[in-house]
């Protein structure tokens, strides 16, 4: 009876049986998972991080990660956090444990998550990544579109003034609206910087609506749209108002586009900087061209792919029960997909103000496209386009107003850090 007793004690059974949270989570688990692979919504970044929401959850595994701070504390070591996420002032003598240490006594996913995470390391690598597979011509060809790009980020600080509101802090309410600049690596530097107690619903939040960008667009564009609107073809726009300059030097511009503007964008909003400047970065070492060409390939390719995978687990591993089954967590899930909703129309209403103004009309669906969802929200608008005519194809100019959104969720990023990170 003694062997069975401590063979039973070895399982998870009891463990579970006192505690059933962490058998929701894994469905919820479950449910990511069979979004990234059967549905193939964001399967690159949704796998990995339903498998770190099951690895946290497996009773005993010691996989979960809790982003707070450790602490040395009398030769006790403790997880120093209040449950606004902000360290304690303590006035006995404590010190932050190091790296090593905290791979020895709390595992190997903590390890992760102070290393990566928590410094502020992989979303900048990410964005270096994407920065290197974009194409800036687009939008440097349409720049008057790229305005709408700018429009799109009313949903984030419409969601920041609803949330403190319904009494979230200023730092918690910055890190849920900036779920709707539809994107993720966005949203976990900014939720590092302000509320990193909640860095795993609202990562999940964010990627999860990412991946519904083909459902929530068509939605918003069906409940603001007329079909006289979505049958604007921009191309007989352009031939019946051509545009009166044109770029001799396209090559040249790409080059000294990135350049210049993270010089503007350090001068205006230097907190913007860490996540915009790697952009720009990948994107000079794409359009210098031979020279630079195995910088790209890197930037877009290993280190960027390795980047995600760990920043996929360590997000996951921070989904506990005790962190999911919480009001704030049901806040957070109802607010992003009113944040992501209200950035697709202030999109689409930048552009019917436009229209009001101007001769040149412009399809409201290019406006739908300024969230930093690139490239699936310009897909899923040119099938919206071509749904209601087959020969309006407006993925370029789409394009113009998609990329222009991945600047300005990062601008925006900056400007809450700026304001709320105090």
């Amino acid at each position: 009876m003694e062997i069975l007793r401590k063979l039973y004690e070895m399982t998870a059974f009891g463990s579970l049986i006192a505690n059933p949270g962490p058998l929701l989570m894994l469905v919820i688990a479950a449910i990511l998972l069979y979004l990234g692979i059967k549905k193939q919504y964001e399967p690159l970044l949704l796998i990995p991080i339903a498998f770190g929401v099951i690895l946290a959850n497996l009773p005993g595994g010691q996989m979960s990660v809790n982003p707070g701070e450790f602490i040395q504390l009398d030769g006790l070591k403790h997880l120093n956090v209040t449950p606004e996420g902000k360290e304690v002032l303590i006035d006995m003598e404590h010190r932050y444990l190091n790296l090593f240490e905290i791979a020895h006594e709390y595992g190997i996913m903590n390890f992760l998550y102070y290393m990566l995470i928590k410094t502020g390391l992989l979303p900048p690598i990410i964005f270096m990544g994407v920065g290197a597979l974009t194409d800036f011509g687009p939008m440097l060809r349409n720049l008057r579109l790229s305005l709408f790009g700018a429009a799109a980020q009313l949903g984030i600080f419409t969601v920041l003034l609803v949330a403190i509101a319904f009494n979230f802090t200023p730092q918690e309410a910055g890190s849920l609206a900036i779920i709707g600049g539809a994107d993720g690596p966005t949203a976990i530097y900014t939720t590092i910087k302000l509320a990193p107690h909640l860095l795993g619903p609202i990562a999940i939040a964010a990627y999860s609506y990412m991946a519904l960008v083909p459902v929530i667009i068509p939605l918003v564009v069906k409940l603001t749209c007329s079909k006289k609107e979505l049958k604007i073809n921009m191309k007989e726009m352009d031939k019946l108002y051509p545009p009166k300059h044109k770029i001799k030097n396209l090559r040249a511009v790409k080059i000294a586009f990135p350049i210049v503007l993270g010089i503007v964008i350090a001068f205006f909003v230097p907190t913007a900087v860490p996540l915009l400047g790697m952009l720009l970065f990948g994107n000079l070492v794409k359009e210098v061209g031979s020279t630079t060409l195995r910088l790209s390939e890197a930037a877009s390719g290993p280190i960027m792919n390795a980047a995600t995978i760990f920043l996929g687990l360590t997000v996951g591993a921070t989904m506990t029960s005790e962190v999911f089954l919480d009001v704030k967590t049901i806040g957070i899930i109802v607010g992003g997909f009113f944040a992501f909703a209200i950035s697709v129309f202030g999109g689409i209403a930048a552009v019917k103000i436009y229209n009001l103004l101007a001769k040149k009309k412009i399809n409201p669906l290019i406006g739908a496209t300024g969230l930093s969802a690139v490239p699936m929200a310009s897909r899923v608008a040119n099938e919206v386009a071509v749904k209601y005519d087959p020969k309006n194809h407006v993925l370029q100019y789409c394009m113009a107003s998609n990329i222009s959104g991945v600047i300005g969720s990062a601008v925006a990023a900056g400007v809450l850090i700026s304001f709320l990170g105090g």
